[in-house]
């Protein structure tokens, strides 16, 4: 009687189980309702491979957001990251389609805001006291300006989109220091640029936590993979200069999209 019993109860574990995997498998996998905001290293900017519709946005199939989305059949994917885009266009221009509906949303902003694009042109063009003062001015700009202007750009995210899973995706650092570039920047030069990144994405991580946000950080998926490294995963100054400084098709799949992966 009490072997019946316990495998009576052993039959009802082990059913109750398998119907908690079967329901668990569709909840975890279920097609999300997914939507990619952010700037030129969310829209995949340097990897190729645009869609001409995207325009000026330059919204590529082999960024982070197209790779996931084409892996895991989202019900809806809403791809508004565009090229230059700061905190107030993600506010004003890339939240028409997210909803109440909306159940997972990833965001890279806040590069074009502390303005890296001229801190680089800064540090390529002038000298090395330039490019410190530049990048000097860049980080003040992150600690004091920055944080306000993210707590804006997540309040929307979440007044459109209450219901989301919202993955805040970070910044590599550019240089592996020492390196083996030859010419370019100095070290200290590159070496400021990487405390620079770091700082941004501190910053990053930390209004992203207080909003109740995951963070993805992808500094550790692109160590090795960095400028002046022996496999590199971002460019340095391209034709056209719109690509420079932005990940590889090989950054984006190799380094985007698991940091990505792993928090969605």
């Amino acid at each position: 009687m009490r072997f019946s019993r316990f495998a009576a109860a052993v039959s009802a574990l082990i059913i109750t189980s398998v119907l908690a995997l079967v329901g668990a498998g569709p909840a975890h996998s279920a097609a999300h309702a997914y939507a990619a905001l952010g700037d030129s290293y969310a829209a995949g900017v340097g990897s190729g491979s645009y869609d001409s519709a995207s325009g000026d946005c330059e919204r590529s199939t082999k960024a982070y957001p197209a790779l996931w989305a084409a892996d895991h059949s989202p019900s809806s994917f809403a791809f508004t990251a565009c090229s230059g885009a700061r905190t107030g266009d993600v506010v004003k221009k890339q939240l028409g389609q997210v909803s109440s509906a909306t159940t997972l949303i990833s965001v890279t902003i806040g590069g074009n805001d502390a303005g890296f694009s001229d801190v680089m042109s800064t540090c390529v063009f002038n000298s090395e006291s330039s490019c410190l003062s530049r990048v000097a001015q860049a980080r003040a700009f992150v600690d004091k300006s920055l944080p306000a202007l993210l707590d804006t750009a997540y309040d929307a995210i979440h007044a459109k989109g209450p219901d989301a899973r919202v993955v805040v995706v970070g910044y590599p650092r550019f240089y592996a220091v020492p390196g083996d570039c030859v010419g370019g920047l100095s070290d200290a030069a590159r070496s400021a640029v990487n405390g620079a990144a770091d700082d941004l994405d501190g910053v990053i991580a930390k209004r992203a936590a207080d909003h109740g946000f995951a963070f993805a950080d992808v500094r550790d998926r692109f160590t090795g993979h960095e400028l002046c490294s022996g496999s590199p995963w971002l460019h340095s100054v391209t034709l056209p200069v719109d690509e420079s400084y932005h990940p590889t098709a090989a950054g984006q799949s190799g380094g985007y999209l698991p940091a990505f992966s792993a928090s969605a």
